[in-house]
């Protein structure tokens, strides 16, 4: 591989997605999309004893539908790159853990699953790795009892909220695909004085539209030289910053911008306010939405930029701003 301006990695091998799957609960089933994932779950504990445990089994079953679809076998994976939400990313390593894949953790917040992707294309590409699988998740009564308020409190949500997606994806990364990762892109933390974790939007829409920017800059190209520049999740109120700043600096973006926080629910009924987030929401659309419309033809060359608010509650609790970050993952059909 090689480094084309200031921040982009370009892809001489271009790694392929040889397998993905994408795994949700009941709101998200209920959804636009809730037909493009492999499987859905009504009871939120997935028949565990508690939600973080569920959070981890929503991770085993992403991972088992991506072997699935890619036709291998665990002992085939020579590393698997995954992260989560939850303190010292628990839901991957116990979620992960009947597999016995040697297991490199990853914490990006929202922008783990295009962290995770960047990783194991690196790996495959510069050949350290056959096979490498990317995974994320998150759930939305983990999220919210570590981050927010417990549930039993019922706490009003204000309108700048967005909803925790509970949902789970997996893309493993090889030689061969229909879908191939061309260019990646690692963002820099940014951090503009945002201190509401009720507005994860405004947090994460500088770093993204830094990276996005960016990006076009390295490469030369032109938001409309894309299908579609899919963001996560930065939802409407982050969508409408990001636009705003972009176009401030000569880059039109909406003609081919969507954000997976608003493609995964839908808004007007499902009263998720400010739309989707969390690691299994882009993830999540990703690996069950996105690249099986890219495997049909349907789409043909996209920008992945998953955005991550990178706090923690220690952090909160002290009383610090909210960094944001953005990562980037250009794929592009071989249809």
């Amino acid at each position: 591989m090689k480094r084309i301006g200031k921040q982009t990695l370009e892809f001489d091998n271009a790694p392929g997605i040889t397998g993905h799957g994408a795994v949700a609960g009941r709101k998200e089933a209920a959804g636009p999309l809730g037909s493009d994932f492999d499987q859905t779950f009504d009871d939120t504990t997935l028949s565990t004893k508690s939600w973080e445990k569920a959070e981890a089994q929503l991770q085993k079953e992403a991972v088992s539908a991506a072997l699935r679809s890619a036709g291998c076998k665990p002992q085939d994976i020579d590393m698997i790159f995954a992260g989560d939400l939850l303190n010292q990313c628990i839901s991957s390593t116990f979620g992960l853990l009947p597999y016995q894949i040697p297991l490199l953790g990853q914490y990006g917040a929202c922008s783990t699953m295009a962290q995770t992707l960047l990783m194991a294309s690196i790996m495959v590409d510069c050949g350290a790795a056959r096979l490498a699988a990317a995974v994320t998740s998150s759930h939305f009564c983990s999220a919210e009892r570590q981050f927010r308020t417990p549930l039993e409190y019922g706490a009003q949500r204000t309108p700048t909220a967005q909803w925790t997606a509970t949902a789970s994806g997996c893309a493993i990364v090889g030689r061969q695909g229909k879908v191939r990762v061309m260019h990646g892109l690692a963002g820099k933390a940014m951090d503009l004085g945002v201190k509401d974790p009720a507005n994860m939007g405004a947090a994460m829409a500088p770093a993204a539209a830094d990276s996005i920017y960016q990006y076009l800059q390295d490469t030369g190209t032109r938001p409309t030289d894309y299908d579609g520049i899919f963001t996560g999740d930065l939802g409407s109120v982050g969508s409408k910053l990001l636009l705003d700043t972009l176009l401030d600096n000569g880059v039109n973006l909406a003609p081919v911008h969507n954000d997976c926080g608003l493609m995964l629910f839908d808004q007007e009924s499902q009263d998720v306010h400010a739309g989707g987030s969390g690691c299994g929401c882009s993830a999540s659309v990703l690996c069950g939405h996105l690249l099986r419309k890219m495997e049909k033809g349907e789409l043909n060359n996209i920008l992945f930029c998953a955005t991550g608010a990178l706090m923690s509650t220690t952090s909160q609790q002290q009383g610090q701003a909210i960094p944001g970050i953005c990562h980037i993952v250009h794929l592009k059909s071989t249809l």
